[in-house]
């Protein structure tokens, strides 16, 4: 269990209107590697996240209990295979691609427990809830059932809090503590979907 790679990004138009939208919103979305296996530099952590990441609207993303976004590597091909069939274009995913902060190996939202501490280089994390996509993922992954597919699939990754700031790097081990193991991040989805299918507003 380890991380592949850290990935950070700044506020930047998401679409624009000549993209058939109506306004320009503006996102951190695209993220890009500041260190990988290939190149592992160090990257400084705070309480508030990665050194040179950025959250365009923090009501809604980053602050402490947003600060790191984890996603698995096991779930590229998945999206691959998905946005391959239901789109007819071949989409070319890299470590980043959604979002992710860390984009790590070995883990899976069914063993992924709130509350867990993660200890990754000198830093200490714990894991707070899944990530609830929004317009702007299915925006960025150009499909619109994007949303509906990443809690239906238990495929949301999750969000850490820091708890020791200080540095890590690609290729760092994730070593894990056990903390109440009441609710797992697979838990998280299967609810959501359950109160989403019964809204009215489903996955818009």
């Amino acid at each position: 269990m380890k991380i592949i790679s850290i990935n950070a990004g700044v506020v930047a138009p998401l679409f624009a209107p000549s993209q058939g939208q109506t306004q320009s919103v503006k996102s951190a979305y695209h993220k890009t590697s500041v260190s990988s296996l290939a190149d592992p530099r160090e990257v400084v952590v705070s309480a508030m996240g990665l050194a040179g990441d950025e959250q365009a609207d923090r009501a809604v993303h980053g602050g402490e209990d947003k600060a790191i976004y984890a996603y698995p590597l096991e779930h590229y091909p998945f999206w691959q295979e998905l946005i391959t069939r239901e789109t007819h274009s071949t989409p070319h995913f890299e470590a980043g691609a959604f979002a992710e902060n860390l984009t790590i190996e070995g883990f899976n939202e069914s063993e992924v427990w709130v509350g867990d501490l993660w200890m990754v280089g000198s830093v200490e994390l714990s894991v707070v809830k899944l990530r609830e996509p929004c317009f702007k993922f299915t925006a960025r992954m150009k499909y619109k059932g994007a949303a509906k597919a990443m809690i239906q699939s238990a495929k949301s990754g999750w969000y850490l809090r820091v708890k020791v700031p200080g540095v890590i790097k690609a290729g760092d081990a994730i070593r894990v503590a056990p903390g109440p193991r009441k609710v797992t991040i697979q838990q998280q989805n299967a609810w959501l979907l359950q109160k989403k299918t019964g809204s009215q507003d489903l996955f818009d």
